[in-house]
């Protein structure tokens, strides 16, 4: 069985981490930068960053509306979150407020109770953003004080935090696991 071919979003941000995590689980690994490179891709990751900055390069570079047309599984993490969200993107039926938690000097680290997974998630949280308000068809996998911070939308996965910061590969695996579960389906 040939492996996953996973893009990580390569203009800006934590790129770097997720790729070598994935790398990590034995996935071939592509950095993404052109529309073209969508091409083939079992899924995709949208790294932490400045939502504001991969807003900018993602539509000078055409990657908006590449990401639009792409069928497969992403999953958005911290800023990734919020370029998928109701008012950004809106792939995922999410509104999502931007440096929720307070700026860098509150950033923080938290054990994650995550609905899948046995124990709990290291999650580390800088500048983060948290969902305001879920769709319907939203689920919610994890919470900090009532917030939701990891959420489930058919073939999107969003968090709120940076999974690629931890050595715990568990919430990548999950990623996978639905880009397995959604090749199944178009099978």
């Amino acid at each position: 069985m040939k492996p996953l071919r996973i893009g990580v979003l390569a203009v800006q941000g934590n790129f770097r981490e997720h790729a070598q995590m994935l790398r990590r689980l034995a996935v071939d690994v592509v950095e993404v930068r052109k529309p073209e490179q969508f091409e083939g891709l079992d899924g995709l990751v949208i790294p932490g960053g400045e939502s504001t900055t991969f807003m900018r390069l993602m539509r000078l570079y055409g990657l908006d509306t590449a990401l639009a047309e792409f069928a497969a599984p992403v999953f958005g993490t911290c800023a990734g979150m919020i370029v998928l969200d109701r008012n950004h993107l809106g792939l995922v039926d999410v509104s999502v407020r931007r440096n929720a938690f307070g700026r860098q000097v509150a950033s923080f680290e938290t054990d994650l109770d995550v609905t899948g997974i046995d124990s709990p998630v290291r999650a580390v949280f800088i500048r983060a953003p948290w969902v305001e308000e879920v769709g319907p068809g939203v689920e919610v996998l994890a919470e900090v004080d009532g917030r939701p911070v990891l959420a489930r939308e058919g073939r999107f996965l969003v968090a709120a935090f940076h999974p690629e910061l931890t050595d715990d590969t568990r919430l990548h695996e999950q990623f996978l696991d639905l880009v397995r579960e959604e090749q199944g389906v178009r099978a």
